[in-house]
């Protein structure tokens, strides 16, 4: 399982002052320098931490690498706002490895569910064709729904990634209900394995949730940001990014 760092929360941090500080390359190089498989960024219209500049730089700092896949997330129909050139222009100048595609407003503060696609299949359609015939992997941004998946193989994404907000909320608060809610997740990740899909996940998973989520059948990648970037103000940034990858593997 490949651990990608999501880096919203050290550019959100630097944005609440002028200048460059924390510098989001330094901790790139960092997470990359401890071993992580994969850097993630989620550049928004409003640009509230990852801004279209952090993608040029951290796609140019990752391309080389065949050991580290560049990730960029985003709400596909994200139309150009001010500086913002839009969220699809973005990802083909910077042609990453992997975009993920997830159905957040300006007005949610994270992304909190997956595609319906009864409603969006035919606007997600030309956007994925697009997207692979760039060579670049396609993960659509799911809740744990075996009907919704089917759709994800018929529109010819390559993964899906589990939104795991409510499972994790619920390994805080209830024990019984988070393995209930993982069980809707294992059916969800076996019904992807069966149709030939590549399974990813993140939101909210930590040191502790990690220890269940883990063994989820089929899992490739977790994206894990807000709550690593919490244990590095316990820990230190290094050994919050190696106690994750021991985690992982």
């Amino acid at each position: 399982m490949s651990l990608s760092i999501n880096l919203n929360k050290i550019a959100l941090i630097r944005n609440s002052r002028d200048g460059n500080y924390p510098d989001i390359e330094a901790f790139a190089k960092m997470a990359i320098d401890a071993g992580v498989q994969g850097l993630t960024v989620h550049p928004r219209p409003d640009q509230r931490h990852i801004r279209p500049g952090d993608v040029d730089l951290l796609s140019a700092l990752a391309s080389p690498l065949s050991s580290v896949e560049f990730n960029v997330e985003g709400n596909p129909f994200a139309q150009a706002q001010g500086s913002y050139p839009g969220f699809m222009d973005i990802v083909i100048q910077n042609q990453p490895d992997q975009c993920t595609l997830v159905p957040d407003s300006n007005q949610q503060k994270t992304s909190d569910h997956g595609f319906n696609l009864h409603q969006d299949f035919a606007r997600l359609q030309p956007i994925v064709e697009k997207l692979k015939s760039h060579g670049i992997r396609v993960s659509l941004f799911m809740d744990p729904d075996p009907e919704q998946i089917t759709l994800v193989h018929k529109l010819g994404a390559d993964r899906i990634e589990l939104y795991t907000g409510p499972f994790a909320q619920a390994y805080q608060e209830d024990k019984a209900l988070a393995e209930d809610i993982f069980a809707e997740h294992c059916l969800a990740a076996n019904t992807a394995l069966d149709l030939g899909l590549g399974i990813n996940a993140g939101h909210d998973l930590n040191l502790d949730n990690m220890q269940l989520y883990k063994t989820l059948p089929g899992l490739q990648e977790v994206s894990i940001g807000h709550a690593l970037t919490v244990d590095a103000l316990l820990i230190g940034f290094d050994t919050a990014v190696k106690e994750y990858l021991r985690v992982c593997h």
